[in-house]
Protein backbone atom coordinates (compact mmCIF):
# COMPACT_ATOMS: atom_id res chain seq x y z
CA UNK A 1 0.00 0.00 0.00
CA UNK A 2 1.19 3.51 -0.78
CA UNK A 3 2.80 5.36 2.13
CA UNK A 4 1.22 8.83 2.58
CA UNK A 5 2.96 11.66 4.44
CA UNK A 6 1.98 15.26 5.05
CA UNK A 7 4.77 17.81 5.52
CA UNK A 8 3.15 20.73 7.35
CA UNK A 9 4.19 24.36 7.84
CA UNK A 10 6.34 24.89 4.75
CA UNK A 11 7.18 28.61 4.63
CA UNK A 12 7.68 28.39 0.83
CA UNK A 13 6.29 25.28 -0.87
CA UNK A 14 8.41 25.61 -4.02
CA UNK A 15 11.65 26.14 -2.08
CA UNK A 16 10.75 23.11 0.03
CA UNK A 17 10.10 21.10 -3.14
CA UNK A 18 13.62 21.98 -4.35
CA UNK A 19 15.19 20.79 -1.08
CA UNK A 20 13.05 17.66 -1.09
CA UNK A 21 14.03 16.89 -4.71
CA UNK A 22 17.71 17.21 -3.81
CA UNK A 23 17.26 14.87 -0.84
CA UNK A 24 15.35 12.25 -2.86
CA UNK A 25 17.88 12.38 -5.70
CA UNK A 26 20.76 11.90 -3.27
CA UNK A 27 18.99 8.89 -1.76
CA UNK A 28 18.92 7.20 -5.16
CA UNK A 29 15.13 7.24 -5.43
CA UNK A 30 13.14 8.78 -8.26
CA UNK A 31 10.66 11.63 -7.77
CA UNK A 32 7.69 13.02 -9.63
CA UNK A 33 6.61 16.52 -8.58
CA UNK A 34 2.97 17.17 -9.47
CA UNK A 35 1.79 20.78 -9.60
CA UNK A 36 -0.17 23.21 -11.75
CA UNK A 37 1.71 24.33 -14.92
CA UNK A 38 2.59 27.81 -13.60
CA UNK A 39 4.11 26.36 -10.41
CA UNK A 40 6.02 23.78 -12.47
CA UNK A 41 7.52 26.54 -14.64
CA UNK A 42 8.68 28.40 -11.52
CA UNK A 43 10.00 25.20 -9.96
CA UNK A 44 11.91 24.31 -13.14
CA UNK A 45 13.62 27.70 -13.06
CA UNK A 46 14.41 27.38 -9.34
CA UNK A 47 15.96 23.93 -9.83
CA UNK A 48 18.16 25.21 -12.68
CA UNK A 49 19.33 28.09 -10.47
CA UNK A 50 20.56 25.89 -7.60
CA UNK A 51 24.30 25.94 -6.98
CA UNK A 52 26.48 23.31 -8.68
CA UNK A 53 26.82 21.29 -5.46
CA UNK A 54 23.01 21.18 -5.15
CA UNK A 55 22.22 20.37 -8.80
CA UNK A 56 19.05 18.32 -9.29
CA UNK A 57 18.84 16.50 -12.62
CA UNK A 58 15.27 16.90 -13.82
CA UNK A 59 13.02 17.31 -16.82
CA UNK A 60 9.44 18.19 -17.55
CA UNK A 61 6.72 15.73 -18.45
CA UNK A 62 6.83 16.76 -22.13
CA UNK A 63 10.50 15.74 -22.58
CA UNK A 64 11.38 12.94 -24.97
CA UNK A 65 10.99 9.37 -23.71
CA UNK A 66 14.73 8.73 -23.28
CA UNK A 67 15.22 11.84 -21.14
CA UNK A 68 12.15 11.01 -19.05
CA UNK A 69 13.50 7.53 -18.26
CA UNK A 70 16.95 8.90 -17.39
CA UNK A 71 15.82 11.81 -15.19
CA UNK A 72 15.58 11.11 -11.46
CA UNK A 73 13.12 14.02 -11.07
CA UNK A 74 10.17 14.66 -13.38
CA UNK A 75 7.95 17.76 -13.18
CA UNK A 76 4.40 16.83 -14.19
CA UNK A 77 1.02 18.52 -14.22
CA UNK A 78 -0.52 15.03 -14.41
CA UNK A 79 1.58 12.32 -12.73
CA UNK A 80 -0.45 9.56 -14.39
CA UNK A 81 1.99 9.22 -17.28
CA UNK A 82 5.14 9.43 -15.19
CA UNK A 83 7.91 6.97 -16.14
CA UNK A 84 8.59 5.89 -12.57
CA UNK A 85 6.63 5.46 -9.35
CA UNK A 86 8.98 5.77 -6.37
CA UNK A 87 7.94 9.07 -4.76
CA UNK A 88 5.22 11.57 -5.68
CA UNK A 89 5.42 15.08 -4.22
CA UNK A 90 1.98 16.66 -4.63
CA UNK A 91 1.67 20.44 -4.87
CA UNK A 92 -1.84 20.33 -6.38
CA UNK A 93 -4.88 21.42 -4.37
CA UNK A 94 -6.46 18.00 -4.90
CA UNK A 95 -5.42 14.36 -4.61
CA UNK A 96 -3.73 13.43 -7.89
CA UNK A 97 -5.29 10.65 -9.94
CA UNK A 98 -3.17 7.51 -9.96
CA UNK A 99 -1.37 8.36 -6.69
CA UNK A 100 -1.78 4.74 -5.56
CA UNK A 101 0.77 3.61 -8.20
CA UNK A 102 3.54 5.32 -6.20
CA UNK A 103 5.38 3.79 -3.27
CA UNK A 104 5.22 7.10 -1.37
CA UNK A 105 3.10 10.23 -1.67
CA UNK A 106 4.16 13.43 0.07
CA UNK A 107 1.74 16.31 0.48
CA UNK A 108 3.32 19.70 1.22
CA UNK A 109 1.22 22.14 3.26
CA UNK A 110 1.83 25.88 3.55
CA UNK A 111 2.57 27.51 6.88
CA UNK A 112 0.47 30.61 6.14
CA UNK A 113 -1.95 30.04 3.24
CA UNK A 114 -5.28 29.13 4.85
CA UNK A 115 -6.83 27.98 1.55
CA UNK A 116 -3.90 25.59 1.09
CA UNK A 117 -4.25 24.33 4.66
CA UNK A 118 -7.99 23.79 4.16
CA UNK A 119 -7.30 21.82 0.96
CA UNK A 120 -4.75 19.72 2.84
CA UNK A 121 -7.36 18.86 5.47
CA UNK A 122 -9.68 17.64 2.68
CA UNK A 123 -6.88 15.55 1.13
CA UNK A 124 -6.06 14.11 4.58
CA UNK A 125 -9.71 13.10 5.03
CA UNK A 126 -9.71 11.47 1.59
CA UNK A 127 -6.59 9.39 2.25
CA UNK A 128 -7.83 8.40 5.72
CA UNK A 129 -11.24 7.39 4.32
CA UNK A 130 -9.45 5.10 1.85
CA UNK A 131 -7.61 3.36 4.70
CA UNK A 132 -4.17 4.91 4.26
CA UNK A 133 -2.10 5.36 7.42
CA UNK A 134 -0.81 8.94 7.30
CA UNK A 135 2.55 10.08 8.61
CA UNK A 136 2.67 13.68 9.85
CA UNK A 137 5.85 15.80 9.66
CA UNK A 138 5.76 19.27 11.20
CA UNK A 139 8.53 21.23 9.47
CA UNK A 140 8.58 23.87 12.22
CA UNK A 141 9.28 21.28 14.91
CA UNK A 142 11.85 19.57 12.67
CA UNK A 143 13.72 22.86 12.08
CA UNK A 144 13.71 23.83 15.74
Amino acid sequence: MTEVAFHFNAPDKLAYACRFARKVQRSGSRLVIAAPPQALAMLDKMLWNLGPQDFVAHCTQDADERLLRASPVVLAADPGGAPHQDVLLNLHAEVPQGFERFERVVEVVSAQDEADRSGARARWRFYASQGYAIVRHDLVLKAG
